[in-house]
């Protein structure tokens, strides 16, 4: 099987500087090369359908990608575990060359073709969310009953650490705090 992430590039390597736009949508991982990451996680499905849309420059002794990856993405909300959904867009800007191991921020490719896969699973999973939340208000769970908050309010509360239980009777006035400046 092909994978649709591979570009042919020999016409821009032979006029130098040269572009070439590339614009496709592919499945992100048809392979099924990384599994499904766990529960609590931000992820992508294997079948997500990814976005890739840019520009490929050739230079001397490379070919430069700048562009943006669209890729929706799933997981759950942080704070009251419901399900979250998004799309990531990436902007992308990275280097390929010719000669394996000359360059270790470069993306290595052969054969007059570059494969952009690696490039795009490495940007999709370095902008997954690491705790997504379903809207910025989200009011999570109720510690104690394990209500969602956001749906219904609850009456539980929360018992004081009686470590820390002198410091609810700590006062300040705010006449000595002004003549302490």
């Amino acid at each position: 099987m092909t994978s649709p992430y591979l570009v042919p590039v020999a016409g821009i390597l032979r006029n130098i500087p040269a572009t070439m736009e590339v614009n496709f949508v592919a499945p992100f991982d048809a392979a099924h090369e990384f599994d499904p990451r766990g529960p609590g996680e931000s992820d992508i499905a294997s079948e997500a359908e990814v976005a890739v849309a840019g520009r490929l420059e050739s230079f001397s002794g490379g070919i430069r990608m700048r562009g943006v990856l669209r890729a929706p993405w799933t997981g759950m909300c942080r704070r009251c575990s419901s399900a979250v959904e998004g799309i990531l867009e990436i902007p992308v800007d990275e280097r390929y060359t010719e000669k394996e191991g000359e360059d270790e921020e470069a993306y290595f490719f052969a054969d007059d073709t570059i494969d952009l896969s690696h490039l795009v699973h490495d940007a999709v999973f370095l902008e997954l969310p690491l705790a997504p939340l379903c809207r910025e208000e989200c009011q999570g769970l109720c510690t104690i009953c394990g209500t969602d908050r956001n749906l219904s309010p609850c009456s539980c509360q929360t018992a004081v650490d009686p470590r820390w239980a002198m410091l609810s009777e700590l006062r300040f006035d705010d006449d000595t705090s002004a003549e302490s400046n």
